[in-house]
C-alpha cells in the first residue's frame, strides 16, 4: 500500500549546515519542529547524509516521515503496514567508485574518497570518527571526496559530464553522483510516489548542493553559516527569488519555518 501524506505543506531540509549546525547540534530548532508536528506538518530530511545517519537523526529527533539520502541518490519511507521501503535513483557505489579513480587519473590529481580517510582526517575534516564516521563511509548512491582545487573543479565537473556522472559541492565534501541525480529530480519522485504531487513544498538548504532543491521549492530558503550565505546561492538571495534565514543554522530554521508557513 502507497504511503500518503495528507498535509498542503511538507518542510523538505537539508541537515549539515541547515537545521544543524557544523557540529551537528539541532537543538535551536527543536521547538520549531515540535510545533511542525503538533500541526501535522512534515518534516522530510533532504541531505548527503547516508540512510543509516539519518535513521539516526530521525530517532532522535522523534520524524516519521520519508526522507532523501546522498543528495538524492535515493528516498526512503514507510508503507500504510509500517514496512519500510527505498526507491534508487540512480547508480551504486560500487559503480561510482571505480570512475572516482578514473577521473583522478585523467585529471593528473588524486581524489580522495570519503571511505578512504582515517580516524584523524575525519575529524579534521569533518569532525566525525569512529562509528560515526563509519556510517559516513557506508555508500550506496554516491562517492564523497576532499574537494579539490576550485581551479581544478571546472574540468572535473567536465570529464565527469563525458562519463554521464555529476561532481556536486557540499560545505565540505564534493560528490560523485548519476548525471540524473539531485535533491529536486528525489524531490519530485516522492511527491508522484506518495500521491501528492500539488502539496506545497518550504525547502531549506545551505550550500551549491541544496540548489536543484530550493529552485522546486514553492518557497525556498538559504539558511547562513557564521560568515553569511554561501556565495553561490547569494544571487538568488539578492534577486529575491530565495529568501535569508533571519539568524544561522538551526536557529535561522527555526525562524524561517515559525515565519513563513501559513497560519491555517
Amino acid at each position: 500500500m502507497r504511503e500518503r501524506l495528507s498535509s498542503r505543506w511538507w518542510v523538505v531540509t537539508d541537515l549539515d549546515g541547515t537545521l544543524l549546525d557544523h557540529a551537528y547540534d539541532w537543538t535551536p530548532a527543536e521547538t520549531a519542529l515540535r510545533w511542525l508536528q503538533q500541526r501535522g506538518i512534515p518534516v522530510i530530511p533532504c541531505t548527503s547524509k547516508t540512510a543509516e545517519e539519518v535513521r539516526q537523526f530521525r530517532a532522535a529527533a522523534q520524524l516519521n516521515d520519508p526522507y532523501i539520502v546522498e543528495n538524492g541518490g535515493a528516498i526512503h519511507g514507510s508503507s500504510d503496514t509500517g514496512e519500510d521501503w527505498e526507491e534508487a535513483l540512480g547508480p551504486g557505489w560500487t559503480a561510482l567508485k571505480p570512475q572516482l579513480s578514473e577521473l583522478a587519473e585523467e585529471l593528473g590529481e588524486p581524489l580522495q574518497a570519503l571511505d578512504e580517510l582515517t580516524d584523524d582526517q575525519g575529524e579534521r575534516l569533518l569532525g566525525l570518527s569512529g562509528e560515526r564516521l563509519q556510517q559516513a563511509q557506508r555508500r550506496r548512491w554516491s562517492v564523497p571526496f576532499v574537494p579539490p582545487s576550485v581551479q581544478i573543479q571546472p574540468r572535473l565537473e567536465a570529464l565527469a559530464s563525458v562519463r554521464g556522472l555529476a561532481v556536486v559541492r557540499g560545505n565540505r565534501m564534493c560528490h560523485l553522483l548519476g548525471a540524473d541525480v539531485s535533491k529536486g529530480r528525489a524531490l519530485n519522485v516522492l511527491r508522484q510516489r506518495v500521491g501528492a504531487p500539488g502539496v506545497k513544498v518550504l525547502a531549506l538548504g545551505d550550500s551549491p548542493n541544496d540548489l536543484p532543491l530550493l529552485e522546486v521549492a514553492d518557497l525556498a530558503v538559504v539558511v547562513p553559516g557564521p560568515a553569511g550565505p554561501h556565495p553561490e546561492l547569494s544571487v538568488n538571495v539578492a534577486s529575491g527569488r530565495f529568501q535569508l534565514a533571519r539568524d544561522i543554522h538551526g536557529a535561522g530554521w527555526a525562524e524561517s519555518v515559525r515565519r513563513l508557513l501559513p497560519e491555517d
